[in-house]
């Protein structure tokens, strides 16, 4: 089979259901709210530094933040817009991107609780559309399109590079199965085969010494595979002990993002 044969929309959900990738409910978002506004929403994370320098603002005035969490980025680049908007399922999230808004003396800035798989019908046309981080949906294709379809000029997305949050090697010896995700490679095949020539630039992740204690480690690992148990904390020990007894270091999981973005087409362009 050669490639223009495959159908890479069908395979990424394929591949969405073999991860077995249960959709968060908003109440998961809702608690975790403040600690995103934290640990996410820095103006000078360099994650958010090299988001803003990727995008071009020529002729924007106005911007759309899709899965906007915290506002980490539509507050990050405010400044740069007559008007932005954040839209996210998490009301908790909607919440704490108006008040860091408020507290930020942000006033062309409105959030809006909506989802990815709602209507964006009442929505108007943005001139810039971003989905940053918020891309790992059931339906990659019809979300493109969405995003297409509601912006006048270029959208900017980010997607994992890595399939895993974490080392494998790690997940296997607490004995867990490694569920490998979806990558950006698909919102690129996805995007070519509907006719849109995308762009890919890479956000690289700040190289960050080793964990400097097991408490650290342990944080990190259950942050990404979430809900620990005693018997995987134990493992996980006797991991970190036999590494750093060996004299080796545990890195911090690589967390680079791929940027995919496009100049807006006409929907009678595609190929649909």
């Amino acid at each position: 089979m050669l490639i223009h044969q495959l159908n890479f929309a069908h395979m990424y959900q394929q591949h969405m259901q073999q991860a077995q990738r249960s959709r968060k409910e908003p109440e998961h978002w809702d608690k975790k709210a403040q600690q995103m506004a934290q640990n996410c929403a820095n103006p000078n994370d360099p994650y958010l530094l090299r988001f803003r320098e990727l995008m071009d603002f020529t002729g924007a005035q106005t911007l759309l933040d899709v899965g906007c969490g915290p506002g980490s980025v539509s507050l990050c680049l405010a400044n740069q817009f007559q008007s932005v908007m954040g839209i996210d399922y998490s009301g908790g999230m909607i919440e704490m991107a108006q008040q860091r808004a408020n507290k930020m003396d942000i006033h062309n800035a409105s959030f809006k609780k909506l989802a990815w798989e709602d209507s964006w019908e009442a929505l108007p046309k943005f001139d810039i559309a971003v989905a940053s981080r918020s891309t790992l949906v059931d339906d990659l294709k019809t979300a493109l399109l969405k995003l297409n379809r509601q912006t006048n000029l270029r959208v900017y997305t980010t997607h994992t590079v890595n399939p895993t949050f974490i080392d494998e090697n790690i997940i296997r010896e607490i004995g867990r199965e490694v569920i490998r995700l979806p990558t950006y490679i698909y919102a690129v095949n996805i995007l070519h085969q509907l006719g849109i020539h995308a762009r890919v630039d890479f956000i690289k992740n700040p190289t960050k010494s080793g964990f400097d204690s097991f408490a650290a480690f342990a944080d990190s690992v259950n942050w990404s595979l979430k809900n620990l148990t005693a018997e995987e904390t134990e493992k996980l020990r006797h991991y970190y002990d036999a590494q750093t007894a060996s004299g080796k270091q545990i890195p911090y999981p690589s967390r680079d993002w791929a940027m995919v973005s496009w100049d807006v087409i006409n929907e009678s362009e595609l190929t649909l």
